[in-house]
């Protein structure tokens, strides 16, 4: 019996080990790998390089907008079906303007939560960012704060604790549950991102735009935590214009 216990005992350390170690290789796979021109930036040191270009870019979108640059609060909304990332963007949170659609190039999973490390998944709710990345892999990136305490809740609930991390938008277009938006775009995101400040950046991930079209019957078939949270998210979207087709 002790033999056994021991064995189990060092089975479970082995498994964690090579969880951690996934982890590790994750953050360091998005961290630490140098620029395309193999040097190792800082957030100032890429706006100095990419900003001017960056915001030539941004300037007439809000100018078309009627929108101050740089604005006040920025929201993101990610629609998985339609593979669109749409910006709005105003003074404040309650007067936000349509700014720019992008095409997502690429991002892994369907409809549904992320619920694990593993899963592939691109997380569906209402999250922030909560660092910007100089040094991508994929030219430059900013992450989305998934798991959120909503998402901590839920898994607790379901004794649920792998949960994943370093959902990214960044250039490129390969994807293992983050959003692919090729590099001139994931420039003008981060640049947007640093500019606002990415404390009044809001990102709204979301299976289908519900202004235009009714959730999926994958979406239908969620458990009812997340037909609640399909309810908050379609509240935020019909206060946001929609975009002329």
């Amino acid at each position: 019996m002790r033999r056994s216990t021991a064995a189990l005992g060092c089975a479970a350390s082995v498994v964690a080990g090579v969880v951690i170690a996934a982890g590790f290789l994750v953050f360091v796979w998005h961290t630490y790998e140098p620029g395309h021109d193999g040097a190792r930036h800082t957030v100032a040191s890429r706006l100095t390089a990419l900003g001017p270009e960056t915001r030539a870019r941004l300037l007439p979108r809000f100018e078309a907008a009627g929108v101050s640059y740089p604005p006040g609060h920025v929201t993101l909304v990610g629609l998985k079906t339609e593979k669109r990332l749409l910006v709005y963007a105003g003074d404040d949170a309650d007067n936000l303007s349509f700014i720019h659609s992008y095409k997502i190039r690429r991002a892994s999973g369907g409809v549904g939560p992320k619920l694990r490390e593993g899963d592939r998944q691109v997380p569906e709710g209402i999250y922030g960012i909560d660092l910007l990345n100089p040094n991508s892999r994929y030219r430059v990136s900013v992450r989305i704060d998934y798991p959120n305490a909503a998402d901590r809740k839920q898994a607790r609930k379901e004794g649920r604790t792998d949960l994943g991390g370093w959902i990214m938008i960044h250039g490129g277009a390969s994807s293992i549950g983050c959003l692919a938006m090729g590099d001139p775009v994931s420039e003008e995101i981060f640049t947007l991102v640093a500019d606002t400040g990415r404390d009044d950046v809001r990102v709204v991930l979301s299976p289908v735009d519900t202004r235009r079209r009714k959730l999926p019957r994958a979406a239908r078939k969620q458990p009812k935590w997340m037909q609640a949270r399909y309810v908050k998210i379609a509240q935020v979207l019909d206060t946001l214009p929609s975009p002329a087709r």
